[in-house]
């Protein structure tokens, strides 16, 4: 397919409404979205409209009369959902840490250090059958997007302080 003046000038004007690369190859037939992709870098198209918003069902839709109830929906499960206390790691019978060679399938696997380093070691605390971790750490690693908390995102080194620091308030 060759574009010629006048797919070209189609091309623009559904960019310009906003259409995705997608729509616009559907709506002109015979293009495909890449192709459609690189004519509009060729041609330096930029700043479309606003972009097509997703076809939603009405189910899925909140309309603004139902927000505060929605609203207030989602403050009591956050209200229901109880954060489990830190735990420290367990020491176990021997007075050691526990590692690779001492983890048992009860034990919670929730790394703790440096691998690198000798201090290196495991959580340990006992962890629901058939779950890795305990209580405290199945929350820090599988946490709603809606729960997130700013420190989660922190970098791996910053989160490690903070961790260490609720160790020796825990102690």
């Amino acid at each position: 397919m060759a574009w010629n003046d006048e797919r070209v000038e189609l091309l623009k004007k559904y960019w310009a409404e906003g259409l995705s690369a997608s729509q616009i190859a559907s709506k002109m037939g015979g293009v495909t979205r890449n192709a459609v992709i690189g004519k509009v870098h060729r041609l330096g198209l930029s700043g479309r409209a606003t972009p097509a918003k997703p076809q939603r069902g009405c189910d899925s839709e909140i309309h603004e009369e139902d927000q505060p109830a929605a609203n207030l929906a989602r403050t009591e499960i956050e209200r229901m959902i109880v954060e489990p206390e830190f735990v420290a790691p367990a020491v176990l019978s021997t007075g050691d840490m526990a590692t690779v060679a001492t983890l048992k399938g009860n034990m919670c696997k929730w790394p703790i250090g440096d691998p690198a380093k000798d201090d290196f070691h495991f959580c340990g605390q006992s962890a629901p059958a058939g779950k890795p971790y305990c209580a405290y750490h199945a929350q820090l690693a599988f946490q709603p997007a809606t729960q997130r908390r700013p420190e989660r995102t922190a970098s791996p080194a910053a989160r490690m302080i903070a961790e260490a620091a609720r160790r020796r308030a825990a102690n």
